[in-house]
């Protein structure tokens, strides 16, 4: 019965050969090297890098702009949220070369010089974080959710908010933070 399974398998998959000389081909379509013009915190950033970096990463390792967090890289725990012409996204899901001509906006530019934006000031009012690793991703999809009018309410708060994950359990400090910017605080 194992080996009649075995070679069923082996029967219907698709063969090796054709299967290596395809991914060969798609490799070659993002070899290299390209210019990627970024217009980060309102400033266009030139960087050098292939077509498959995604946003988190040249974000990270190309324009050195760390605060926003590497978490699962697969789009599942926020830590990565940034704003794309005032919406939010997770950074690690988008290449970089799509967002050429688009407003990135990042943690490092919510702040208005030493001015902190109201919903740091929330967070920190609120002690909206305890080991801080995730957040820049949580003050950035705060501030969108404020803005997208998803915070009339704690529930409400929480389910626009669901998206991003804090290990450490600081959720009724987040919501309060959220909510007090949202009732026009801070």
């Amino acid at each position: 019965m194992k080996q009649a399974g075995g070679l069923l398998g082996l029967a219907l998959a698709p063969p090796f050969a054709a299967q290596a000389e395809r991914l060969a081909s798609y490799a070659k379509t993002v070899e290299g090297v390209s210019t990627l013009q970024l217009k980060v915190n309102g400033t266009v950033r030139t960087i050098q890098a292939e077509p498959r970096v995604t946003l988190l990463d040249a974000l990270r390792e190309y324009l050195d702009l760390t605060g926003t967090k590497k978490g699962c890289d697969h789009g599942q725990c926020g830590a990565c949220t940034v704003h794309v012409d005032g919406k939010r996204i997770n950074s690690c899901l988008t290449l970089a070369v799509m967002q050429q001509g688009k407003e990135i906006t990042t943690i490092e530019g919510l702040a208005k010089g030493e001015e902190l934006h109201p919903m740091q000031e929330a967070f920190i009012k609120h002690d909206g974080f305890q080991c801080g690793y995730c957040t820049p991703g949580q003050i950035m999809s705060g501030v969108a959710c404020v803005n997208e009018g998803h915070a009339s309410s704690d529930s409400q708060c929480r389910e626009w908010m669901s998206g991003n994950l804090c290990r450490c359990g600081a959720y009724p400090n987040i919501v309060a933070a959220v909510r007090e910017v949202a009732k026009g605080g801070a």
